[in-house]
């Protein structure tokens, strides 16, 4: 049986291959058990951030401070580029707010992620924070804030599009603020994991907000990072994808048949700017089922 110090310099030695570092944490729901890679580093979250703006949605409204079922009505030519949804509509769609959270969940949709943050509010979404204990964890710029930075820093109009970055210098990459947790949205591996835990738990906020995160969570449609590492139909995963140049993260929970929960935190970045590297998608699937895998042994074997 490996020690977990064995399936640490596991997990390193495959982030060295594919070219990134990592900072994980994997935590049992039910239970005291954990591993951790520098997993109190404060990271960037990139999309990650959508989770704490999820829940906060999901609280204010079991609070009755809003209905997602109030219409939503979206022109297009939102100002917040996004690949994916939203902004490649060509016409006026209605939804409610319940929908768009699907959309910045599912499949990450900056413009839908835009609106409830404007709807919910950055400062009660670091207030419930703060509230919750987490120290790391900030929502301080939206998407399009996000975005935006990086034309500015680039002196470029960005776009959401990695291949335009590919040839510029890492250094020049790495000193953007979108990349540095102390100017933009951060948290560490273990207080995301700790998030995690609370709202599977329904400790987060009321068993009904936390039950509406944990199913758009759970409609995530991205099968390439987390997921990879678990391909067994019978074992259930939910999360929420981060990415942003030389960034690729993703959090979620791994449900087993037999009732095990475990909350798994992965955030990578790379030793260069290329935008299409698939090992490094999967290795988060790798280093999660490492993980997760070490947490599933019996106690006695890892003593």
């Amino acid at each position: 049986m490996p020690t977990a110090s064995e399936v640490i310099e596991t997990i390193n030695a495959r982030a060295k291959e594919v070219g990134v570092r990592v900072r994980l944490h994997a935590a049992e729901i039910d239970g005291t058990r954990r591993i951790g890679i520098d997993e109190h580093t404060p990271v960037v979250t990139a999309s990650v951030f959508k989770v704490p703006v999820a829940l906060e949605l999901a609280k204010q409204a079991a609070e009755g401070v809003l209905d997602l079922g109030e219409p939503v009505t979206v022109p297009p030519g939102h100002p917040t580029p996004s690949p994916y949804g939203l902004a490649t509509f060509r016409h006026e769609v209605t939804m409610s707010w319940y929908d768009l959270a699907i959309l910045m969940i599912g499949i990450s949709d900056n413009v839908a992620t835009d609106l409830i943050l404007d709807r919910v509010g950055k400062a009660a979404t670091g207030e419930n924070l703060r509230r919750l204990g987490f120290e790391h964890t900030t929502v301080s710029q939206d998407c399009g804030e996000t975005l935006r930075s990086i034309g500015e820093d680039l002196g470029i109009s960005y776009e959401d599009d990695e291949r335009l970055l590919t040839e510029l210098p890492l250094e020049k990459l790495t000193a953007l603020r979108a990349l540095r947790p102390e100017r933009t949205c951060a948290t560490t591996a273990e207080e995301i994991t700790r998030l995690l835990g609370l709202i599977w738990r329904d400790e987060a906020a009321s068993p009904t907000a936390c039950a509406d995160v944990r199913r758009w969570l759970e409609l995530q449609v991205w099968p390439h990072r987390l997921r990879s590492g678990f391909p067994d139909d019978g074992i259930r995963v939910g999360g929420k994808t981060g990415t942003l140049p030389t960034v690729r993260n993703e959090v979620g929970v791994v449900e087993y048949p037999d009732g095990g929960r475990y909350a798994v935190g992965i955030f990578t970045d790379a030793v260069d700017g290329r935008s299409r590297v698939p090992e490094r998608d999967a290795f988060i699937g790798f280093a999660a089922a490492r993980a997760v895998e070490w947490l599933r042994l019996p106690e006695a074997a890892v003593e």
